[in-house]
């Protein structure tokens, strides 16, 4: 990848959008592809007493107005999510008009919530100038109850009843929607809807592209005098102009860009953004009014009072009824542009496709100075759908715990249970920004390590707002005045793994210039509210005091023998090898930070001596105490260790990623660095000097690298004890796979894990793909399948271990092939793996997407991608959340790697 002096000598016009917004000059990324594609189902609009977010279903969402956001089709909105554009679609076949997509809630589906749609994030640039995606909507009627009922009868070990399972693509009788922005300018966007008939016959499609207004007005204590309701209204005296008035957002005109020829509104409709009560609460008595379903009971239901009369509200839609011949093609060109003190300047077909032609290219040139020439066109494909499902994984987020807590003044109160929550304690969270999404859909709320990961290959892209969404969730209205970071919001005091100042040194280094200058005031903003977080895991976790950590369920869901987050039985307790090797790596990174940071500002040696100190404490204790601290040498691997008071400690002994987290941890202490810290290597010769036992994790670099000429390094994993992991690693019939490493050994498909606690057997078996018990909702599993985040993790570990011991330790790749490679070399082995689920191989098939035959030989699907959340360890299918273009965007990353390693570049 070019470093960011490269880019700025000769900036693109993409590049020189992001400066302007970047500096304020002018607000390129005030409006993008933020809008939710899910907002029912999630704890903000959850009012129940239950505390069950999935009461609010998706037969709700149609007529039930949202608290905290809106939702739509693949849509657009402005930062704080005030005013949103969607696309509505109705076949004349389905029941309902297709305005939000489908998905099974948690309790509906076999392994948990799952969406039940074609949809694929194709672009995006990162000021958002350019988006685009796609929608394929079935011709005949969606098989709504068919996929609910499917679903309810299977269990566990069967596999997911998906939309491609029915017949509704059958004779390619569907729509393919292609949805696309362009912004003329900041305020200025233009919307093409390119929709084309897959089928054998001629199609009919009612079109209703959709303008609502947030609904903040029902929410408001309007005896203060908060009443600041919004309004749309059709201007007079043209039929093709919506005015929308927002007091804070302004004054914009929503228009129909047509044609002759073309496709013309026929109607535009208007309602108001409120529930219909009615639908809500049988017993309701009181007038109708005018709700957010009356769109669908116009246009599919037939009720023609539904609508307003009077062309004035806060929710619009222009209505376009088109046929469409076989195998042919229409556009529906729309605009949403801002009124300033003068009228706005006019446009018509020609000029609108000459914007998107602008924007496109501009996409095009944006993309070619960052994916790297040597890409083939597979690639160099994957890589772009996988930057543009991250940028469109952008969304307004708006939670305030505490008035979510207390209820709206205007609203009935909350149930009293709400109070004794978890969420209780987080009274402080203020949450109303853009974030990045794991999934839009099936994880539309932030999750802290999930931040982590997607902050690496945003970086790449647009490295001030990765900078921006580390930080933020260390600010004072995320973190909590203890230190610790809010995981999400369906259990916020839950833990993830601390990756995170990980993830704030990766994405200083990334964005460094040529000469290595980075962003400091970033880093040093992030490292003192790391220090409260790092100090609350230390006084949560090492309850013992001997630097060996618990930490619960720790994100990788069922890994465990048991959920670790449970309540043990009295004097017994669990020290976790992941948890004790995540604060390794904590203080690894932390070390890392403090001596960067200590090179310009000495006052950071002090603490940086601290982190050395305590990060030798954590790896004797990890592989020493008691005698082999967690380190089992049988076995020659890592275990997470049960103990009771007077009693021998009891290793878990299943072969998992549990064992490989150790590896994460490695810190290097180059020359350079500690010849402008006096302070900082007088402490440390101290140590070494007095500390006799402690001092041999302390090594010299082994490489012939005069970058590394008398650096020192200090790692969790002895060199004895790595070989003999990496052994694991590498080998098929336990942790390697075709396509990464796994989350579970294959030798439990053979040898299960049993332990008896508290009475109960309890078992671990290798299972490839979906999860086989209702652990953690069922939609997650780490016992067997490959999983981005952790691979990324000890990708960047084995290069850092290949800087320090160069030639010197080698692995066999794979295990039993007599080819023996470098850790850098055996590293891209990982990528390339990685790559793979993702492009064609000799038969024209992407392993991700299992053995669809449309993927792998039809023209309309061969070239999309799915990004799923994790991959079956056997075959490489992909698993989870189909659109999880967050961690498993790091496939761009990885690809990037891979080539760099080929090339022969230098790994800094």
């Amino acid at each position: 990848m070019p470093n960011q002096d490269e880019i700025s000598a000769s900036p693109c016009i993409e590049d020189i959008r992001l400066q302007k917004s970047t500096s304020r000059e002018e607000n390129w990324q005030r409006w993008g592809t933020y809008l939710p594609e899910r907002q029912w189902g999630t704890v903000r609009e959850d009012y129940s007493a239950d505390g069950n977010a999935w009461n609010f279903t998706h037969d709700m969402a149609r007529y039930r107005a949202y608290r905290w956001g809106e939702d739509g089709l693949l849509g657009w909105t402005d930062r704080e999510c005030r005013l949103c554009y969607s696309t509505s679609l109705w076949n004349g076949k389905d029941a309902i008009l297709k305005e939000r997509l489908f998905g099974l809630g948690n309790p509906e589906g076999n392994h948990g919530e799952d969406v039940k749609e074609q949809f694929y994030y194709l672009d995006a640039t990162p000021t958002h100038s350019y988006a685009k995606a796609l929608y394929k909507y079935p011709q005949r009627a969606f098989p709504y109850d068919d996929i609910v009922k499917e679903n309810r009868t299977r269990g566990y070990d069967d596999l997911e009843y998906e939309l491609l399972d029915t017949d509704i693509f059958d004779e390619d009788r569907y729509f393919d929607v292609l949805i696309e922005y362009a912004k003329c300018s900041p305020e200025d966007t233009l919307v093409r809807l390119t929709i084309s008939n897959r089928g054998p016959e001629a199609a009919d499609l009612t079109v209703a592209p959709t303008l609502t207004l947030r609904n903040n007005w029902a929410w408001r204590n309007l005896e203060q005098g908060q009443e600041t309701k919004p309004w749309m209204h059709l201007q007079d005296g043209n039929d093709r102009t919506v005015i929308a008035n927002h007091k804070t957002l302004g004054r914009y005109r929503f228009m129909a860009v047509e044609e002759d020829g073309g496709p013309q509104s026929e109607e535009i409709l208007f309602t108001e953004n409120d529930t219909n009560v009615r639908r809500l609460d049988p017993n309701y008595n009181g007038p109708q009014g005018y709700s957010k379903d009356a769109f669908d009971r116009y246009l599919v239901q037939g009720e023609k009072d539904a609508v307003k009369q009077e062309k004035i509200g806060t929710k619009t839609a222009f209505v376009y009824r088109i046929s469409i011949p076989a195998g042919e093609t229409q556009v529906i060109r729309l605009r949403l542009v801002r009124e300033d003190e003068s009228e706005p300047g006019s446009i018509d077909v020609a000029g609108f496709e000459q914007c998107f032609k602008e924007r496109k290219d501009d996409a095009d040139d944006f993309y070619a100075r960052r994916i790297p020439k040597t890409f083939n066109d597979d690639e160099r494909n994957v890589s772009r759908q996988a930057y543009g499902g991250l940028l469109w994984c952008k969304q307004f987020y708006y939670y305030v715990s505490e008035r979510w807590l207390a209820g709206d003044p205007a609203q009935p109160a909350p149930p009293a249970e709400r109070l004794q929550g978890g969420n209780a304690q987080w009274k402080h969270l203020f949450c109303r920004d853009i974030l990045s999404m794991p999934d839009k859909w099936e994880y539309p709320w932030f999750a802290a390590w999930d931040t982590a990961f997607h902050m690496i290959p945003m970086a790449q892209i647009d490295p001030e707002y990765a900078k921006s969404q580390l930080l933020i969730l260390l600010r004072e209205w995320y973190l909590h005045p203890n230190g610790q970071m809010p995981a999400y919001e369906f259990a916020f005091s839950d833990v993830n793994p601390p990756v995170h100042a990980w993830a704030v040194y990766h994405v200083y280094k990334a964005t460094a210039d040529k000469d290595g200058n980075g962003d400091l005031d970033f880093l040093e903003r992030a490292f003192q509210k790391l220090l409260l977080n790092f100090t609350w895991w230390v006084n949560r976790n090492d309850q013992g005091g001997h630097n060996l950590f618990g930490g619960g369920f720790l994100g990788l869901d069922n890994i465990g023998v048991f959920d670790r987050s449970t309540t043990l039985p009295d004097g017994v307790s669990l020290n976790q090898a992941d948890g004790t090797a995540w604060m390794g790596l904590y203080c690894s990174t932390m070390l890392g930070i403090a001596l960067e940071l200590a090179q310009t500002r000495p006052a950071y040696e002090d603490i940086a001596s601290k982190f050395f100190e305590h990060f030798i404490g954590i790896i004797d204790a990890i592989n020493t105490l008691g005698g082999t601290g967690l380190w089992d040498e049988e076995a020659g691997f890592f275990f997470d260790q049960l103990t009771s008071k007077g009693g021998t400690p009891k290793p878990l002994k299943v072969r998992s990623i549990v064992g490989l987290v150790p590896l994460y941890a490695i810190g290097v202490l180059s020359k350079p660095h500690l010849d402008k810290l006096p302070g900082f290597t007088k402490r440390m010769n101290w140590f070494l000097k007095n500390k006799k036992q402690l001092a041999r994790y302390v090594s010299q670099v082994e490489t012939k690298d005069p970058d590394y000429k008398d650096a020192r390094f200090i790692a969790l994993v002895p060199k004895d004890r790595l070989v003999r992991i990496l052994r694991c690693v590498f080998d098929e019939t336990e942790f390697f796979s075709n396509h990464g490493v796994r989350g579970l050994s294959r030798v439990h498909a053979e040898h299960p894990y049993e332990v008896e606690l508290a009475g109960k057997t309890l078992t671990v078996k290798y299972v490839p793909g979906e999860g086989d018990s209702g652990m953690f909702g069922g939609n997650s599993n780490w016992r067997g399948p490959v999983w981005f985040p952790v691979n990324m993790l000890l990708l960047n570990a084995l290069e850092r271990y290949h800087a320090v011991y160069g030639d010197s330790v080698k692995v066999e790749c794979p295990a039993g092939s007599g080819k023996m490679l470098n850790l850098l070399e055996a590293a891209e082995e990982i990528s390339r793996r990685l790559v793979s689920l993702f492009l064609r191989d000799e038969t024209g098939r992407r392993p991700s997407h299992g053995t669809e035959q449309r993927y792998i030989d039809d023209p309309h699907w061969k070239d999309l991608v799915l990004f799923s959340e994790y991959f079956c360890g056997d075959t490489g299918r992909g698993i989870g959340a189909s659109h999880q273009t967050g961690w498993t965007a790091l496939a761009a990353t990885c690809m990037e790697r891979m080539h760099r390693v080929r090339s022969e570049e230098k790994i800094g």
